[in-house]
C-alpha cells in the first residue's frame, strides 16, 4: 500500500513488449485481483505457445524482481508487529534509533520518488518506440494569411496581401521486420504589394517520397527509396513577368535508390545509396530549348535558327545521401530537418547537388502555432542568371551576362491555422 499502481502498470506493460515470444493476440492484460492485508495485488495474463511457457515465466518474473527494484517500486511481503509493554532506557535508545532511522530511509524515499530514475526513462522510451503492426495515417495543415491596409497614412506605404500554405501528409506501414514510410509535403503561397499590383507567387512546392526497409539488425535496414519534386504553377522572374522560368515538371525530379538506413529511435534517420538513378524532367520546351535545369539545349545555326530541339529529359547515375532528424527541443516546440546530398558518378562527382530544408514549428494552441521554415538548394547543373535591381542582366566586365550556378535560399515565417488529424508524427 502506499505505492503507485499505474506506475507499476507501466513498468510490467513495458517488460512484456520486450518479449517477443509474448504473443500480441490475445492481447496481454494486467488487472488488479485483490487487495491483501499488507499489498496490492496485480494479475498478469500473458499467452505464449505451449514449449515457451516456463521460459517465459521464469524469466520475465526475475525481469520484473530487478526492474522493480531498480524503479523504486516494492514489492510486498508479510508484516509482524510486535508491541513491548515496558522498556528500559537501552530499549529505548534502540528503539528511538530505530525510527530516526526510518525517518531518514522515508525521507530518501520520497526524494527519490519525486525524480523519474533513469531506467525508467529508458523503459519509457523502449515503449514509446515499440510501434504496433499495421498502418498509421495523418497529417497537418498550416495557413498563414496577413493584411497590411494604408489610408492617408503620412508616412507612405503600400497595401499587402499575403496568403501561404503549407500540407504535410504521411502513411506508414509495419508488418513485422518490414515497414513502408510515405511522405507528401506542398507548399503555395501568394502575395499583392499595392492595390493595382497583380498576385505573384512567394511559394510553390510538391515533394513525394516512398520509402521501403526491410529489418536487417538493431538499427539497420535494407532499404529502397523513390522521390520525386516539383511544383505547381508557372514561375516568373520578377519584376520581367512576360517569360517564363518553370512550370510544373519543369522542372520535374525523380530519384531511385537502393542502400542501408540507419534508424534510432523515432528521432534520427541516415539514409546512404551507393547505387542511385536520378532523372530531370523539363516539359516546358521553350526551357528545354535554353537547357534550362541541366538539360542538353537545343542545337542552333548562326541565325539562333533552332535545328534540332532541346532533350526534355536528363538522366544520372551517383551516391546518394539523406539525414533526417526531428525533436521537441522545448515544450510545444519542435525542430525538424532534411538534408539530402547527390552526386553523379559520370560528370564532375566533386560537385555534390545539395538540398537542405529545416522547419521550426511553435504551438500556441490547438489552432493556433507560429514556423520558421528554410530551405537552401545547390545544384551544379542549374545556371541561375544575376540579375540588376531592374531585372536587367548583369554583366561581367567583357560585357558577357553573368550566368553560372548559385545557392539558392528561401524563407518562409508565418503565424496561423493549424490542423493535425491522425496519428502524430514525429518528423512535424
Amino acid at each position: 500500500y502506499g505505492e503507485d499502481v499505474e506506475k507499476a502498470r507501466r513498468v510490467l506493460f513495458t517488460i512484456l513488449d520486450q518479449d517477443d515470444r509474448i504473443l500480441k493476440d490475445p492481447e496481454p492484460f494486467i488487472k488488479m485481483s485483490e487487495l491483501a492485508d499488507s499489498s496490492v495485488n496485480l494479475a498478469v495474463r500473458v499467452w505464449v505457445n505451449a514449449p515457451d511457457f516456463w521460459n517465459v515465466k521464469m524469466e520475465n518474473l526475475e525481469k520484473i524482481y530487478t526492474t522493480f527494484k531498480k524503479t523504486l517500486v516494492s514489492l510486498s511481503h508479510k508484516w509482524m508487529y510486535t508491541y513491548i509493554k515496558r522498556i528500559n532506557n537501552l530499549s529505548y535508545l534502540k528503539m528511538m534509533k530505530s525510527i530516526f532511522t526510518g525517518i531518514l530511509c522515508l525521507s530518501l524515499s520520497f526524494i527519490s520518488l519525486a525524480q523519474t530514475t533513469e531506467v525508467e526513462d529508458d523503459l519509457k522510451k523502449k515503449r514509446a518506440d515499440t510501434i504496433a503492426d499495421g498502418w498509421r495515417v495523418g497529417g497537418v495543415f498550416n495557413a498563414n494569411f496577413s493584411q497590411v491596409s494604408l489610408n492617408n497614412w503620412a508616412a507612405g506605404g503600400q497595401n499587402s496581401i499575403s496568403i501561404n500554405a503549407i500540407t504535410s501528409l504521411f502513411a506508414h506501414y509495419k508488418k513485422g521486420k518490414n515497414t513502408w514510410d510515405n511522405y507528401l509535403d506542398m507548399g503555395y503561397g501568394l502575395i499583392r504589394q499595392g492595390n493595382s499590383a497583380d498576385f505573384i507567387k512567394s511559394d510553390d512546392r510538391i515533394e513525394l517520397t516512398s520509402k521501403y526497409g526491410r529489418k536487417a539488425s538493431k538499427n539497420w535496414y535494407y532499404s529502397g527509396l523513390l522521390n520525386f519534386r516539383s511544383q505547381f504553377d508557372r514561375g516568373f522572374n520578377f519584376p520581367n513577368d512576360s517569360v517564363v522560368i518553370s512550370d510544373f515538371m519543369a522542372p520535374g525530379y525523380f530519384l531511385g535508390a537502393v542502400g542501408m538506413d540507419y534508424k534510432r529511435g523515432k528521432d534520427f534517420t541516415l539514409f546512404m545509396a551507393p547505387l542511385t538513378a536520378k532523372v530531370t524532367v523539363v516539359s516546358v520546351q521553350s526551357l528545354a530549348d535554353q537547357g534550362a535545369f541541366g538539360v542538353e539545349g537545343a542545337v542552333r545555326d548562326t541565325n539562333g535558327n533552332i535545328l534540332e530541339k532541346g532533350k526534355n529529359i536528363r538522366s544520372e547515375v551517383g551516391g546518394f545521401l539523406r539525414f533526417g532528424y526531428s525533436k521537441e527541443i522545448l515544450e510545444n516546440v519542435t525542430y525538424s530537418t532534411n538534408l539530402s546530398l547527390f552526386s553523379n558518378y559520370l560528370e564532375n562527382p566533386q560537385n555534390i547537388d545539395v538540398n537542405w530544408d529545416n522547419l521550426l514549428t511553435m504551438k500556441v494552441n490547438r489552432f493556433i502555432s507560429a514556423t520558421i521554415s528554410t530551405s537552401l538548394i545547390y545544384d551544379d547543373d542549374i545556371d541561375i542568371q544575376v540579375l540588376n535591381n531592374d531585372g536587367t542582366q548583369k554583366l561581367a566586365e567583357n560585357g558577357e551576362p553573368i550566368v553560372g550556378a548559385r545557392t539558392q535560399f528561401k524563407y518562409v515565417i508565418g503565424v496561423g491555422f493549424a490542423y493535425s488529424f491522425g496519428v502524430k508524427d514525429d518528423r512535424n
